[in-house]
């Protein structure tokens, strides 16, 4: 397959250079980094494989990682969520070759996929688990030489929990998304307030005053209920796991079963990275006009093979928004196909930049300990460890000129004992 900047035109550089600068300028952990790499050269002679959204944010994760000495291969982890001109921008980076490109069928996704695989990679950076997954399955071959790897969303580390628990895990990778530097802020924070705006903005719509249904109540699940609440929304929290709904409830969201829910709700957003959240049962119950969208990873929360066979026509009402009419004349607006609707809609940017520039920040210091460290991990999912989430902090705090405290040595060594009591 030959890069993107074979396939589209070079005039959209321009473009995707402009968008790179603007997140470059909001991006002081990735500047830091960027500075000490190109010092050190720490991934001299490294291969990175990567899959992920390619927008103007990670861009720049592969820029700095290119800067360190790596030769980056990437491609996207979503059909839709790939900006062409960042792509071929991208593409122009001394040390990158870009494949992404969007509005890609399955064929064409995986057969971007198996290009950066071809490049042979010593360490895998994803988002989604696709890349790694197609090396185990197809390219076993390159297993022995791969170092490492990191894995960027909820949904992609619960695919590699699965393969580590099958024993078919064969090299090992962090779960980036684990981490307190991604948890607290890409998923609460990011996930919540890029989506509500993609849809705020792909629909023209108000927040205030809708009942506003959100499925799951992990990291991202909060962050998209907090942040409906805050803009005057009624929200509706649905969930399988009861300490999660009763953690919902503690915080005053109504919850519902679905099954309930679905009578009552304006818009539908799922966030559980599980399948047939929203199915024939729940279309069913909706009223006319209602949104539908997913905040996910994966395009298989809303089953739209039902929701189309139950249509009697479908039609596209605004970009980015399929309208599926019932034969009772109820229509059931889809956005972004299903997917990953903060990414895959037709205006959608992503997580806020200086959101990114904390998650990224914290995938490139990962893959630093994979060259400096890596014999260290046994094959399998491993936790970041703690001084490389701290190092990450500490990077923002000094970029935003905040100051904190310190524990002196007396408090130091009263934490550390446990023959201090009463």
């Amino acid at each position: 397959m030959q890069p993107i900047s074979d396939q589209l035109s070079t005039d959209l550089t321009e473009s995707g250079q402009r968008k790179m600068d603007w997140a470059r300028q909001h991006m002081p952990i990735m500047a830091a980094l960027r500075e000490q790499f190109e010092e050190n050269q720490p991934f001299a002679g490294e291969r990175i494989g990567m899959a992920m959204h390619v927008e103007a944010k990670t861009a720049i994760l592969a820029e700095v990682l290119a800067a360190g000495g790596a030769d980056v291969a990437i491609t996207g982890c979503n059909p839709l969520s790939t900006h062409d001109d960042v792509s071929v921008a991208l593409d122009a980076v001394e040390g990158v070759t870009s494949y992404a490109k969007r509005g890609v069928d399955s064929d064409e996704y995986y057969e971007a996929i198996e290009a950066v695989i071809e490049h042979e990679p010593t360490i895998t950076v994803d988002d989604g688990g696709d890349l790694v997954f197609a090396i185990h399955e197809d390219y076993p071959e390159l297993l022995d030489t791969i170092v490492g790897g990191c894995e960027e969303t909820t949904t992609g580390v619960h695919r590699l929990r699965a393969m580590a628990d099958d024993g078919a895990l064969e090299y090992p990778m962090f779960a980036v998304n684990d981490t307190p530097m991604k948890r607290l802020f890409d998923n609460i924070h990011g996930t919540g307030e890029s989506s509500l705006a993609s849809i705020a903005m792909t629909t023209n719509l108000s927040w205030a005053g809708k009942t506003v249904v959100v499925a799951g109540f992990g990291y991202c699940g909060k962050g998209v209920a907090r942040k409906a609440a805050g803009q005057n929304a009624n929200v509706v929290v649905t969930e399988v796991e009861p300490r999660r709904a009763l953690e919902a409830h503690m915080e005053g969201f109504d919850v519902q079963p679905m099954a309930d829910a679905a009578a009552c709700g304006d818009v539908f957003i799922t966030t559980t990275g599980n399948r047939d959240i929203i199915v024939e049962e729940h279309f069913e119950e909706m009223k006319d006009g209602v949104l539908l969208a997913n905040a996910g990873h994966f395009d298989v929360e809303i089953d739209l093979e039902t929701l189309e066979s139950m249509a009697a026509d479908t039609y596209e009402v605004r970009d980015g928004v399929q309208a599926y009419e019932l034969s009772d004349g109820r229509r059931l607006n889809v956005l972004a196909e299903g997917r990953l609707v903060n990414l895959a809609s037709p205006i959608s940017l992503g997580h806020p930049v200086e959101v990114m520039d904390q998650s990224f920040g914290v995938q490139a210091v990962c893959v630093r300990e994979i060259v400096e460290n890596g014999d260290a991990y046994a094959a399998g999912v491993h936790n970041v460890p703690d001084e490389l989430d701290i190092e990450v902090a500490e990077i923002k705090l000094e970029a935003e000129g905040i100051e904190t405290d310190a524990l002196t040595d007396t408090q130091q060594e009263y934490m550390d004992s446990w023959q201090h009591g009463t």
